[in-house]
Order: C-alpha cells, then structure tokens, then sequence
C-alpha cells in the first residue's frame, strides 16, 4: 500500500509586485529547489479564464466522431484522443486517461514559415458546432503569451542575465508557444498497476503556464533518482498559474534550475486543465548560458536546435498517426 501523499508548498510570485528583487528571490529559491512556483495577479480575468475553460468542456462535450474529424495533424495541432499519448512507457500499461486539444501560433498555409515543424494554420471547430470558440481560444493564446514573456524576464534575472534576454527574436519574439485544453474521464488512476491520467514527465520547453480546475490530480516528484520516488500533491490556485520550467531551461541553465517529473493521478473525479507550452524560435540555439558555466561546472549538454529538441520529444511521445488510418488506434 502506498504511503499518503502530502502537499508541497510552492512559492508564489505576484506579478504586480513592485519589488521585482523579491520576485526575483523568490522565483530563483523556487527553481533551485523543485522548479515548480505559483503566479498570480497575471492580468487575465477570471471571468474570462472561466470563460476558456467552459469553452473547453463544450468542446470534450462533442460525440467523439465529430472530435476525430479534427484529428491532430503531422503539425500536432487538433485533438488528442484518450490513450493517444504515452509519457512513461516503462511504468504506465496504456497511455494517458486524458484527451486533449492542441492549437499553436496560427501562420497560413501560403505563408512560407508554415513549412517549419510547430508552426501552419491551426484546425478549428466550425463557427456552426462551437460558435465563438476559436476567438476565445485566439484571445487566451495571446493573454498567455502575455504573461510567459513576464515570468520570463523574472528568469533571466535569476539566471544573471540581462532582463530583455528572452524577448529577442530568436528567443520569445518568435516562439513556438502552443496552447493544449486537457480532460481527464473519470477514471481512478492506480500507479501500483500502471494506470495514471498522465504518466510522470517532464515538459519539453521553457516554462509551461498551467491553469486547473479544483480538481486535485498534479503531482511532483522533487528527485527523480530516490528510490522509492516520494511524490507530492500541487494544490490548484483559484485564478492563479502553476508555473514549471522545461527542460529545455534546465539544458540552458546546465543544470542548476530543475526540470520536476511530474504526473497526474485521478481520483475518479473528471478533471480539466489548460496548459501553455512556451518554447523559442526554431532556429533558437539551446547552448549553455554564460552565467551558468564556471571551471569547474563545465557544460553538460552539447548545443542544439529548439526545432530538433522539440521534434524528437514529441515523436517519442504519440501514437504514429497511420495507427488510426490502420484502424488500431
């Protein structure tokens, strides 16, 4: 029998705080020690926050045959059914009691960067079955874009870096930034067995923002090589972000800011969640900073494109797609 689960305390940092150097502490104490911390007061309402997540459920809410004709596509924009994806294949016996519902940074098709892996048109629900739906989806994409480059700037700081590091072109001023609407079915997970409503991971990018309903599910696990593996329960914040960092920060940072295995377990209630998945530019070269290599803490990963990095996480993860041409998804 497994041993209860306590709650692990987060820091929480305001982002209206005029005392950016508390911010600061706060967010680099949290970074070094688990890489998970609290935002609040973002500036996105609650009533349009409430507003996405209804939109959401009005989505998961459609017959499962009009959710399959916007099947993801090679660009992984569009839904994600139940067991589609797979984030810990040695422990989980399916894939994840979740679907989802991914949307990026729209770019037309007869645009040339619609060529580049994360990027192209987004696939839409039509205006007659979800009417307002893709406005409200286009809204938060941007509100959450908003509030990334913020965090973002608190990182840099903490790193001893300029402020403006991560807004340059190569960086956040053009990125790869995807949104995914996430519902798990009320399924009871059971990680004795190998059941979970998503599998311990870590997330590939820079920061994710994750906004939840008050369903308890996320949980974080702050060492990934104890034996046994201790995890704890993240609380959901009304209105507020559960921020983490990706691993691509922790390439970048070699290693001093974490990357937290993290995983949802169910507890048979049916629980939503919003995530938000920012990552640089594709051509964005993730090598070591400046600040976070010495004599004696030489670089610990050899340099590499964000595009390659993501392109290789993601396809290690679904289903190959001519499994449902095939009939066996």
């Amino acid at each position: 029998m497994e041993s209860p689960i306590s709650r692990t305390d987060l820091n929480c940092i305001s982002l209206a705080d005029p005392d950016i150097q508390k911010s600061v502490e706060l967010l680099k104490q949290a970074c070094l020690d688990s890489g998970f911390f609290y935002v609040v007061d973002h500036g996105i309402s609650q009533e349009f926050m409430d507003e996405v997540f209804d939109q959401s459920k009005k989505f998961f809410d459609l017959p499962h045959s009009e959710k399959m004709k916007l099947l993801r596509d090679e660009k992984n924009r569009g839904y994600t059914p139940m067991l589609d994806e797979i984030l810990d294949p040695e422990n989980q016996v399916n894939g994840d009691y979740k679907e989802g519902y991914y949307i990026g940074v729209e770019v037309p098709a007869d645009n040339p960067d619609s060529n580049r892996p994360f990027y192209g048109p987004n696939q839409w629900p039509s205006e007659e079955v979800l009417p307002k739906w893709r406005e409200v989806m286009e809204q938060y994409h941007r509100e959450a874009l908003r509030v990334a480059k913020s965090v973002a700037r608190i990182i840099a700081l903490a790193l001893d870096l300029d402020v403006d590091f991560f807004d340059r072109p190569e960086m956040l001023g053009e990125p790869i930034a995807t949104l995914r609407l996430l519902h798990y079915e009320g399924q009871v997970s059971n990680p004795a067995k190998g059941v979970y409503g998503a599998g311990a991971h870590s997330d590939y990018g820079l920061i994710t923002l994750l906004a939840t309903d008050d369903v308890v599910g996320l949980q974080i696990c702050k060492d990934r090589n104890a034996q046994p593996q201790v995890w704890e329960y993240v609380a959901p914040v009304k209105g507020g972000f559960i921020v983490n960092l990706g691993d691509m920060l922790e390439r970048w940072s070699n290693s001093i800011f974490r990357s937290t295995l993290h995983r949802v377990v169910l507890d048979g209630r049916q629980r939503y969640s919003i995530a938000y998945f920012v990552e640089p530019s594709h051509d964005c070269v993730v090598e070591c900073l400046p600040t976070c290599k010495s004599e004696t803490n030489p670089p610990k990963f050899p340099p590499i494109t964000c595009s390659a990095y993501l392109s290789q996480r993601y396809k290690d993860t679904h289903a190959d797609l001519s499994a449902y041409s095939d009939g066996k998804a």
